[in-house]
């Protein structure tokens, strides 16, 4: 008789955010759903049970200035690092400046770094070449920023919640804007501005 009230003791624990282990998390039944929702390519969008710290190491704006993703503005933001000489960023790159075009504002914003040696004038030929028009350029030239976060294939794309931390993450070229990949990015952004509260 002690077992079944152990476990329901349990449950009830990490339903109600009582486990530290899960703190800030996404509750699990929400994410299974958000899992159970992705379609066609967000089907390689990794969702982990807890939010993870993000390197503090800077990268780099067209005109030089240095920012960290601790520079968050309160904002989501989808970090996709790429190459110009990586077939599945460039394919994947005007739909990220579209979900840009769709998405982007006051709360959220596609953030395109390019890393390791990219000539910025190539980046420049590239997103013309494209037609994006909509996106940032920034730069991680020595590749040091996407090791640490752990980008070991290109393109790899993060979402960072409010404060900063990766709450999601997929690995390979994706369209990001289909309406299943907006869908599943209302539903992250909506469970983790729930699960911070």
């Amino acid at each position: 008789m002690k077992r079944p009230l152990l476990a329901a003791m349990l449950y009830a624990a990490l339903t109600l955010g009582a486990n530290p282990l899960l703190a800030n998390g996404i509750d699990a039944g929400v994410r299974t759903e958000i899992l159970d929702m992705r379609e066609d390519s967000m089907r390689k969008l990794n969702i982990p049970s807890k939010p993870a710290k993000v390197s503090g190491t800077a990268f780099e704006t067209e005109d030089g200035r240095k920012l960290v993703f601790s520079d968050s503005n309160g904002k989501f933001r989808l970090v996709n690092f790429w190459a110009t000489w990586c077939p599945p960023c460039r394919e994947e790159m005007p739909s990220l400046d579209r979900l840009q075009a769709d998405f982007g504002g006051e709360d959220f914003q596609v953030m395109t770094i390019a890393t390791g040696r990219n000539r910025i004038e190539g980046i420049y030929d590239f997103f013309e070449m494209a037609g994006v028009t909509n996106l940032p350029i920034l730069l991680d030239p020595r590749g040091k920023l996407a090791r640490e976060m752990g980008a070991l294939g290109l393109p790899t794309t993060l979402l960072l919640d409010r404060n900063g931390r990766e709450i999601a993450r997929l690995t390979g070229g994706a369209d990001w804007s289909s309406d299943n990949a907006k869908a599943v990015l209302r539903a992250l952004m909506e469970a983790s501005d729930h699960a911070a509260n």
